[in-house]
């Protein structure tokens, strides 16, 4: 059973899941963490049989991730497999207008806001469940912020229209709470990510979405209670986005992409009403520092899939601010 820790940088995370099963320890770098045992990751340690996975009534299918052959790297911590295999996932994102001034003020130099308009960029809440993957079940919330992609030359119209339709979106993350040790451990010291462990409730189907991230003490740092738009389902292959993320490892840039195999989704465009609770705790305190506007979009996928690749070296050059 695993217990409570210390983050990295001496801050102590909130009320921990309990997990009732039995756990082994495993090693991650120079990192120690426990693993339910006999779960995907004590088994077969990121390499795992697509065969078994398929038998899951869980999970529709294992067709897309065929496609995505895994390699053998060496990382922050030590060799593994990538791309990391997310066989189950249901995910709700929050998309708001704040404005780029305050945006800017949470942004590394060398990043700056996708904007929608002069002073108005885009910011979001993200709310993930992982009930099927090669680290078994966890689950993670984010506040991040879309940026232009890190390349040369000025952000393109079509940029803009496929980050709003959320087909490719370039972003960076202030905070990402999950709910498990080796979740905590592989992408803050592997992706460079911040990510601390904490109560972590995420509940999403094709009526409700429900979540809810605890503070140092307990209560609500971020939660979100409310009906799940309407929902669509899509052939395997057919909907696939990708998101690529920028954090820094040994104060050098890197990007991460992921890519989502959306199974059944839907949207709500200006919600009306969203039960989102804003309380006391480090997500708390980065989306008010965002000065968020309001609620454009609603995105939830109540079923899909996911391979998170591991992080590459990119170039990115300083922006005027």
């Amino acid at each position: 059973m695993s217990s409570s820790r210390q983050e990295p940088g001496g801050r102590r995370a909130g009320r921990q899941v309990t997990d009732q099963r039995e756990t082994v320890e495993v090693h991650l770098g120079g990192r120690t963490v426990t693993v339910p045992r006999g779960g995907l990751y004590d088994r077969y340690r990121m390499d795992t049989d697509l065969d078994e996975v398929a038998r899951d009534p869980r999970v529709s299918g294992v067709d897309f991730f065929r496609k995505l052959p895994k390699t053998r790297v060496d990382s922050a911590i030590g060799p593994t497999l990538t791309p990391n295999f997310y066989y189950r996932v249901s995910t709700a994102r929050l998309t708001m207008l704040a404005p780029s001034r305050a945006i800017r003020a949470r942004l590394p130099k060398e990043l700056a806001p996708l904007e929608v308009a002069p002073g108005l960029g885009l910011v979001s809440v993200m709310f993930f469940r992982y009930d099927v993957c090669d680290i078994d079940f966890y689950t993670e919330a984010a506040v991040g912020i879309a940026v232009r992609p890190a390349r040369h030359g000025k952000l393109g119209f079509f940029d803009l229209v496929s980050g709003l339709k959320n087909e490719h979106l370039d972003s960076y993350v202030l905070s990402l709470p999950v709910s498990t040790e080796i979740a905590q451990a592989r992408g803050h010291d592997g992706y460079g990510f911040p990510k601390w462990v904490t109560g972590l409730d995420v509940d999403i189907d094709a009526h409700r979405t429900t979540a809810r991230v605890a503070n140092d003490t307990g209560g609500v740092d971020l939660s979100l209670a409310t009906a799940t738009p309407a929902q669509t389902a899509y052939p395997s292959g057919e909907r696939v986005s990708s998101l690529t993320s920028y954090t820094t490892i040994d104060n050098a840039w890197h990007s991460t992409l992921s890519q989502t195999n959306v199974l059944v989704a839907g949207t709500a465009r200006f919600p009306r009403t969203l039960g989102l609770q804003v309380g006391q705790g480090r997500m708390a305190d980065d989306l008010r520092s965002l000065k968020p506007i309001r609620t454009v979009q609603f995105d939830v996928v109540s079923e899909g899939q996911l391979a998170l690749h591991m992080p590459v070296p990119t170039s990115v050059h300083s922006r005027s601010q």
